[in-house]
């Protein structure tokens, strides 16, 4: 305990060894889905196999969260980014014809500018640089963002031609699962129990167990329902065992296609800073990190883990790896200190061996939980100045709005900070914009030619 406690300064962070773990696991399993999601996006690509992907997903989740812990001593996970292995699997080796080795050639390329970027704290200004109420109106975003994710995850909110959007089916066991989930959890909450949104996830797993055993959940795997029961024989747990795609990079296309390549490395990078930035500003906002001058202490050595991550990632196999929005479940929970992200670390370790048990929790069981944090990070809006400034009203509004309804956290910050400079600058306070705003202004004009353009 004595070491742990020098490790993690855990009653300097006002938390303890069960609150910390507790976390971790809350952590892990509200972003577990990335186990089985990854292996469907990337194992179809000529050179990969979905083993070989759900090992190269584990391991690198598990390092890459074990240096956020040491690096910086923050309760933040890290995986493979969803929207990144999107981006990477159908519009990098799908619409644009690369391979699967020059795709993971540009992650670790990626991955070496993210170091330098770090070494030379470019990363770590931006993280501190953002204007405050526009920080609060980034947290608020991602709340919202995390609520549409698991309102569709569970499909509570289903696409619609007419509105766009529209209610799920009520008589659906996963989408009145998730709802009764929820309540549980709100429940567990307001009495103060210990563990409340792991417990909400476990109950709600175990509701869709008894669900599913009095048939009323029907597995339908063709329609994408899968069993909530774990598969514990012999063959399910066997075939999650491969070795992952070691160092597969293509240099020599560098050289033929240096500007192709150059695209493709600024796409994954534009992205994956912004969306780490909004990440670590909104969980470390909600779980007390900042300083009183609204900074982030240790952005260095978090955004240095992601660095890391991303190249360990590239040379395992798998698309970049990013700082997680789901660290928030971990944050609701408690989670204050690195003991969670190594806790987090050590589950995707044994999810390697019991990967049927973690792949058999349902989407319907982690809404509830991403609901509720959704509820807590979203309340950073009443410290919103609605009543100042015009450039911090209007680009903590873009924040917000923009997150959800363009399904981005990059895009979220691109608005809010756009306005805020061009706000400033009409109305005369160019001297409130920084260095660092004026770069992100640049890469942010860069970005839009080219999705005016088709080609990001």
């Amino acid at each position: 305990m004595n070491t742990l406690e020098k490790l993690f300064k855990l009653k300097e962070n006002k938390t303890n060894v069960k609150t910390e773990i507790i976390a971790g696991i809350t952590t892990f399993l509200a972003m577990s889905y990335i186990l089985a999601v990854n292996p469907n996006y990337l194992g179809d690509i000529p050179g990969a196999t979905r083993a070989g992907i759900f090992m190269a997903t584990a391991i690198s989740a598990a390092i890459a969260t074990l240096c956020m812990a040491f690096f910086a001593n923050y309760p933040v996970a890290l995986a493979s980014g969803m929207g990144l292995n999107a981006f990477f699997a159908f519009t990098v080796c799908g619409a644009m014809g690369y391979s699967y080795e020059v795709a993971l050639t540009a992650i670790l390329i990626e991955g070496f500018i993210f170091m330098i970027l770090s070494v030379f704290k470019f990363r770590e200004a931006l993280v501190n640089k953002i204007p405050a109420n526009l920080k609060f109106g980034i947290t608020a975003g991602i709340g919202l963002f995390i609520t549409i994710i698991a309102l569709l995850n569970a499909k509570i909110v289903v696409a619609d031609p007419a509105t766009t959007v529209a209610m799920g089916n009520l008589a659906s066991p996963g989408v009145a699962l998730a709802i009764v989930g929820l309540l549980v959890i709100g429940v567990l909450q307001h009495f103060k129990v210990p563990g409340g949104i792991l417990l909400g996830i476990l109950i709600t797993w175990v509701l869709g167990i008894v669900a599913e055993l009095v048939g009323w959940y029907v597995v339908d795997p063709e329609n994408g329902v899968f069993s909530v029961i774990p598969n514990l024989s012999w063959v399910a747990i066997k075939a999650n065992f491969a070795a992952p795609a070691l160092f597969k990079f293509d240099f020599k296309f560098i050289v033929d296609n240096f500007a192709g390549f150059a695209l493709v490395v600024f796409t994954f990078l534009y992205t994956d800073i912004f969306d780490t930035v909004g990440t670590l500003i909104g969980v470390a906002e909600k779980g007390d990190l900042l300083d009183k001058d609204g900074r982030l202490p240790k952005a260095g050595g978090a955004l240095m883990a992601d660095a890391v991550g991303t190249v360990v990632g590239a040379c395992l196999g798998t698309s970049t790896v990013t700082s997680y929005v789901e660290s928030s479940a971990g944050v609701a929970a408690g989670g204050r200190t690195g003991l969670t992200a190594v806790t987090t670390a050590v589950m995707f370790i044994i999810a390697i061996v019991f990967a049927p048990v973690f792949l058999a929790i349902p989407g319907f069981a982690t809404t509830p939980a991403m609901l509720y944090v959704g509820l807590l990070m979203l309340s950073s809006v009443k410290k919103v100045d609605f009543g100042g400034d015009a450039a911090d009203t209007i680009g903590a509004f873009l924040a917000i709005i923009m997150m959800p309804f363009t399904y981005s956290i990059a895009n979220g910050i691109m608005f809010g900070m756009l306005a805020w400079v061009i706000l400033k600058l009409v109305t005369g306070k160019a001297k409130d914009i920084s260095g660092v705003m004026w770069v992100s202004v640049a890469l942010f004009a860069i970005y839009i030619v080219l999705k005016v353009m088709g080609l990001a």
